[in-house]
């Protein structure tokens, strides 16, 4: 008789209490490095491509001329490049995640990649707002990659390693958030920077931008290149991508499908109601408010860091932007890599995501503080603890990403559907994430121009941006579903 379960018990998590019971005292399974590596060099590129523009972007958008010259609105604009990305990805990473499932990780993460590296050497030859829209778009609608990386982590590890991975992960993903910024920043107008060797340059006088979006696409090229002759599939392709796209099935697929248990095909084609779950949900909820947060902050922060001091900034140039931005990068993937999985065992995910989370509020109340402290003291050895104090905390609260992602692998219905499970999580944390930097550089310019709540409309409303991820966090169990 075939096992039944209640449609809210993920089918993983029932699989793993089996085996624990049988075992239960299971002996931690080494990494497989050779596969896992690869897959590190990969993610380098998503924050890379990501996070290069943030150095100059408040500059681009001043340049274009779309302010008309009114400083107060390039918190709005710079808001808009980064949630055009999140929106076009959101419609389309369910997709990914899902066609994934069917023909396999490698074609989804090769096409991904290549949307990448295209999208940003458009970027890089935009010289207006419509074509930065443009380009900004294409970037998110072709990039699958972040729930097909998840998915892949899942399947080369198992419940007694995952929480090293994904402590480690951190540590590719913030090499990217530091080269990112550190290419846009050191790169951005050439012409003007490095004049003995770019000065005589029309091209890059006219293309300002162009370099540090040239270096990023090269770089996931690469990544490109090496995932082509070195990364193995991990999950069983169903159908040829061409079957997938074309439709229609060849007689050996008819022959094979007719030896398919009917519940193995149910598994493997499991509608989009099945992820509307307790598990799911809750999971996906705790991911997606995190990200909101953490949109919100690395949003509205290089914005923050350009503003006069008189409007609430700190009056920082791009060059300086950019090697803030990577020494947060460079601190957060060693913080993750060195405390992730003792600060999980020793709290358990649960307290942990709520200890992470509860870290945002003195973050967020920082900025009045660290622009009031620029006021009086100017841009001293004072301003400068406050800001690596800031910075700190939104280090630890990172955690938070870890644990979201071992609750949505928990969380999954069936084996058949990780690669949608994560897809369906990414969806809903790139709407969250296309919300974000629109509502909060929003809210900058709002508090800036009408001086609203005494400048401070932002802060209020990412104050409530925690309160929401406090309450999903308190709706996780104690344990993931298949501890």
């Amino acid at each position: 008789m075939p096992r039944t379960t209640d449609e809210e018990t993920p089918l993983l998590g029932d699989q793993s209490r089996n085996l624990q019971q049988n075992n239960p005292k299971k002996q931690k399974t080494p990494l497989p490095w050779r596969q896992f590596s690869i897959l590190l060099m990969l993610q380098v590129s998503e924050p890379i491509t990501s996070q290069v523009i943030a150095p100059f972007l408040p500059q681009l958008i001043k340049d274009i001329g779309v302010t008309d010259g009114e400083d107060s609105r390039i918190g709005y604009y710079v808001g808009l490049m980064h949630s055009l990305f999140f929106l076009t990805e959101a419609c389309t990473i369910f997709h990914w995640s899902r066609m994934s499932d069917k023909i396999g990780r490698r074609p989804v993460l090769l096409t991904g990649l290549f949307g990448l590296s295209a999208s940003m050497w458009c970027f890089g030859l935009s010289k207006s707002f419509w074509s930065l829209v443009i380009s900004r778009c294409l970037n998110g609608a072709l990039n699958g990659n972040i729930g097909v990386m998840k998915s892949m982590t899942i399947e080369i590890t198992d419940s007694t390693n995952i929480a090293q991975a994904y402590g480690i992960l951190p540590v590719t993903w913030s090499f990217g958030t530091t080269m990112g910024p550190l290419i846009g920043g050191s790169l951005a107008r050439p012409a003007e920077r490095f004049p003995g060797i770019f000065g005589d340059s029309a091209f890059f006088k006219k293309y300002p931008y162009f370099l540090p979006c040239s270096v990023s696409a090269t770089i996931t090229a690469l990544s490109w290149l090496i995932a082509f002759l070195f990364m193995k599939e991990t999950a069983k392709p169903q159908m040829t991508p061409r079957q997938y796209l074309f439709g229609g099935m060849t007689k050996n697929d008819r022959s094979k499908s007719k030896h398919i248990p009917a519940q193995e095909r149910v598994e493997n084609q499991l509608p989009f109601r099945a992820f509307l779950v307790r598990p799911v949900l809750v999971a996906a909820g705790s991911y997606a408010t995190f990200s909101l947060v953490e949109m919100a902050f690395r949003a509205i922060t290089p914005v923050f860091y350009a503003m006069p001091i008189e409007l609430g900034g700190l009056s920082l140039d791009p060059p300086a932007i950019g090697i803030i931005l990577a020494l947060l990068g460079v601190s957060g993937g060693i913080v993750q890599w060195l405390f992730f999985a003792p600060m999980h065992d020793l709290l358990g995910p649960k307290t942990l995501f709520l200890v992470s989370a509860s870290l945002c509020i003195p973050m967020i109340a920082l900025y009045p503080v660290i622009n009031a402290a620029a006021r009086i003291y100017g841009l001293g050895c004072f301003v400068w603890f406050l800001v690596a104090f800031q910075l700190t905390l939104f280090i630890f609260a990172s955690s938070a990403f870890g644990v979201s992602f071992i609750f949505i692998g928990a969380a999954a219905p069936s084996e058949a559907s990780i690669g949608a499970t994560n897809g369906f999580a990414q969806t809903i944390v790139s709407v969250m994430r296309a919300v974000a930097p629109a509502t909060v550089n929003s809210a900058y310019s709002l508090s800036v121009g009408k001086h609203i709540m005494g400048g401070h409309f932002a802060y209020w409303v990412m104050a409530a941006m925690v309160l929401l991820m406090l309450w999903v966090g308190s709706l996780l169990p104690r344990r993931p579903w298949n501890a």
